[in-house]
């Protein structure tokens, strides 16, 4: 769900390489749930250990930053607080699309459809406290730092990009932008390599920059965000009927100021003010100090040999995180 303007939307792709160095701040949740609705076994159900407790989170997490740290690259994750009351109607749409899908993934079980069990089965994922702790605990002994947002993790990621020393967003939603993060950067977490019906390709990060948006759709950050508002957010979903982010653009062109845009549409009477301050003053935590935890190594063994991970598999891991390690404090000497 959320905002979706990706037609509209100039991005280039880049490589891993041109991000040596730089910090970057993940959207957690949205990233967990990316993990849980796609590391999945062949009939689409959750990795898991014997007792039951998923574990596809966990996977994404190691594996996935280990690539991104051997990439030097310097990750923030950045996690939900309490969400505004706004956010109730997109919970109450998830559950329901929950629901749906879940009798679904019922029905192709009886079939022994697997595609259709996967498919489905994707729409399921539920990311607990205890998930999002040991998330927490894992990232910390990888030397992955932590942060825990007041409300939207978005909004506390887009603003460490736009006052804090912190390059750019990684999420696969657009609303970093209406919170003004400088630069969002897409399928940085995905798998590099994807199947399609005519083989294997590559998967590569894709950035998207606020300025060069503003520029192309010729408009302004406030009207960007009357854009959003019309086409939909996670504050009101589904936005305006009838209207889809074509239109909304022509219409933030036309009217341009904000209040005179909403005049259009009397049905939302008041309530988009409160939506548009949302973006514009998001509740987020100013005096951050970027510090990286470091590597601790018997830590992350702990935890991942309690959910039956592969030791040998873990060990191989962990020595590139040691040559991370030693690279880096190389350069910090040189």
């Amino acid at each position: 769900m959320g905002l979706n303007i990706r037609d509209i939307v100039p991005r280039k792709e880049i490589s891993f390489e041109s991000l040596n160095g730089k910090i970057i701040a993940v959207d957690a949740f949205n990233t967990l749930y990316q993990f849980l609705s796609s590391i999945r076994q062949y009939d689409g159900s959750s990795l898991q250990d014997s007792k039951g407790r998923i574990t596809s989170h966990l996977s994404g997490l190691f594996y996935r930053n280990i690539a991104l740290l051997s990439d030097e690259i310097k990750l923030i994750y950045v996690f939900d607080g309490k969400p505004p009351e706004q956010k109730a109607g997109t919970r109450e749409k998830r559950i329901n699309t929950k629901d749906s899908a879940r009798a679904k993934y019922d029905e192709a079980k009886k079939l022994g459809d697997y595609e259709a069990m996967r498919r489905y089965s994707q729409q399921l994922s539920v990311l607990t406290k205890e998930m999002i702790e040991e998330s927490k605990e894992l990232l910390n002994a990888m030397g992955i730092m932590v942060v825990q947002a007041p409300a939207e993790g978005e909004a506390q990621a887009s603003f460490m990009a736009k006052y804090k020393d912190v390059y750019a967003v990684a999420s696969q939603d657009y609303d970093c932008l209406l919170f003004g993060a400088p630069r969002l950067i897409q399928n940085l977490t995905l798998s590099r390599k994807r199947k399609t019906a005519t083989g294997v390709i590559s998967v590569n990060p894709e950035l998207i920059e606020l300025e060069r948006v503003l520029n192309s759709l010729q408009i302004d950050h406030e009207q960007l965000i009357s854009l959003g508002i019309l086409a939909g957010t996670d504050y009101n979903p589904g936005g305006i009927r009838g209207i889809g982010q074509k239109k909304a653009l022509q219409i933030v062109q036309q009217y341009k100021q904000p209040a005179i845009i909403f005049k259009q549409f009397p049905e939302l009477d008041s309530g988009w003010q409160e939506i548009f301050q949302l973006f514009k003053k998001p509740d987020v935590l100013h005096d951050i100090e970027i510090k990286f935890p470091k590597i601790d190594k018997e830590k992350i063994k702990e935890i991942l040999i309690e959910h039956e991970f592969s030791e040998e598999r873990i060990d191989k891991q962990l020595e590139k995180l040691e040559e991370i390690k030693k690279t880096s404090a190389q350069k910090r000497l040189f």
